[in-house]
Formats: C-alpha cells, sequence, structure tokens
C-alpha cells in the first residue's frame, strides 16, 4: 500500500471508528476527573493494524537512552515518523481525531508546529526494566498542551499509573493504573497529571504511541531550545531533534 493510500486508510479507520463516541459524556468525565479521561477499546484495531503495519520500517530509528533514576527505554521522534512511516502524520492530524479531542478538552486545540518533534512519537519498553519514573508532561508552550496515549502492542505487566488532583489542596489525591493496550487511548493535561509506566520484566514488550496537542503555538526561542535539548538528551538523540531541524 503506497503512503498515501495508507494515510487515506488511516483518516477512514478513524472517521468509522470514532463516530460512536459520546463526546459529550466523554468532555464532562475529563472535566471531572482533573482533565483525564482513559478510554479503552477506542480505537477500531483496523487503525491500530495500520499503524503496526509500519513499524518494521522503523526498527533502525530506535533511539534508547538511560537516565539513572527517571527513565530506561527508546523512542522515535515525529522527524524520524515523517521520514519512515507517514501514516502516523495521518493519525496524528485526522480530522476526525482533532474533531473529538476538541470536544473534549475544548475548542482551541490546535496541532503542534512542524519542527517540535515531540509532536507525536513512538515509545518502545523492550528490554528489563525499561519505565518512566513520575513527572508531568509541562509545556513549554505559552498555553496549556494535552497528551494524548494510544496504545499499539502490549505483552507486559507495564501499568500507567497517575494521580489526579494532586495540586488541589480542596480535595484527596485519586490514585490509579491502567494498562495501555491496544486501541486505549488516555487523554489529559500533561501540566495536571502526575503519572508515570512501571518497569517491564525480562522478556515483556510493549509500544505506545504519544500525540501531543497545544492551546497556543507560541513558545519563546529560548524555551524552544530547552525542550529541543530535553528531547534529544531523553528521548530521540541530537541526530533527530537537531540534524533534522537544520536541514530545514
Amino acid at each position: 500500500m503506497s503512503s498515501v493510500s495508507s494515510e487515506k486508510a488511516v483518516s477512514d479507520a478513524l472517521v468509522d471508528g470514532l463516530k460512536n463516541l459520546d463526546a459529550v459524556l466523554a468532555a464532562a468525565q475529563f472535566d471531572a476527573q482533573d482533565e483525564f479521561i482513559a478510554l479503552e477499546s477506542a480505537l477500531p484495531m483496523a487503525t491500530i493494524e495500520l499503524l503496526l503495519a509500519a513499524l518494521p520500517t522503523l526498527a533502525g530509528q530506535v533511539h534508547r537512552n538511560y537516565i539513572p533514576g527517571h527513565k530506561k527505554g527508546g523512542s522515535i521522534s515525529r522527524h524520524a515518523l515523517d521520514e519512515y512511516a507517514p501514516v502516523y502524520r495521518a493519525f496524528y492530524t485526522s480530522p476526525a481525531l482533532l474533531d473529538v479531542l476538541r470536544k473534549i478538552c475544548g475548542d482551541n486545540v490546535k496541532l503542534c508546529p512542524p519542527d517540535d518533534p515531540h509532536a507525536y512519537a513512538l515509545y518502545y519498553y523492550t528490554q528489563a526494566g525499561d519505565h518512566v519514573g513520575f513527572h508531568y508532561d509541562t509545556s513549554y508552550y505559552k498555553g496549556v498542551r494535552f497528551t494524548v496515549l494510544v496504545g499499539l502492542f502490549d505483552e507486559s505487566g507495564c501499568r500507567l499509573e497517575y494521580e489526579l488532583y494532586r495540586a488541589d489542596a480542596d480535595r484527596e489525591s485519586v490514585h490509579g493504573a491502567i494498562a495501555l493496550t491496544p486501541g486505549t487511548v488516555v487523554i489529559f493535561n500533561g501540566d495536571k497529571v502526575w503519572h508515570r509506566v512501571t518497569p517491564s520484566a525480562p522478556g515483556e514488550r510493549r509500544i505506545a504511541l504519544t500525540l501531543e496537542y497545544v492551546t497556543s503555538l507560541e513558545m519563546h526561542p529560548l524555551r524552544r531550545f530547552m525542550s529541543n535539548m530535553k528531547d534529544a538528551i531523553a528521548y530521540f538523540g541530537f541526530r533527530q531533534v537537531f540534524a533534522r531541524a537544520l536541514r530545514r
């Protein structure tokens, strides 16, 4: 299947799979849960299978990193996905997906700029001990940044653990955990939800897709440099972040 055909197939599958989602109910749950919602089996397997079919072309693009006390695993940036598996760009920019996110998160949700390597990315948990410690998805943009996690492949005991209302002095924190099984979608405000991914065991394998959407495209040049440095060191390596940016 050509890249153009596969991109259209993803968009078509999304339209078919999301048409039954009650976005009004989801928006109410999102607001009530401190801007967090987990939608199990929200995406059709037709979409997941198209995204999985592109993985063999990405085998040589996984950048592994290890930051003691914080994270260990593999990642592929938006720039590499655009070059080797543009079907992921079609998924990220799908009008059907963007429409649902705007209904859940708010009308002002926008796509990240083309130079943001973290706009959409793959995370690989394929070695023993791969994990991410507790953190916020801190936004370097002037507005809010929403994180969307999509389960693609999961043969692991890894769990997305989260804490809601952590910064709300008037409410007791709520703790939860969820497996990111294929088709499961988790949406949250990155600056509000304290979360982590628990370590994988030997022989386990988990691949997740992360998408980011913002309410403002503005970012100070210094903060853009800081964001790129973080992505280069903690996720994608300097080649994926800076070499492609320079070529642009």
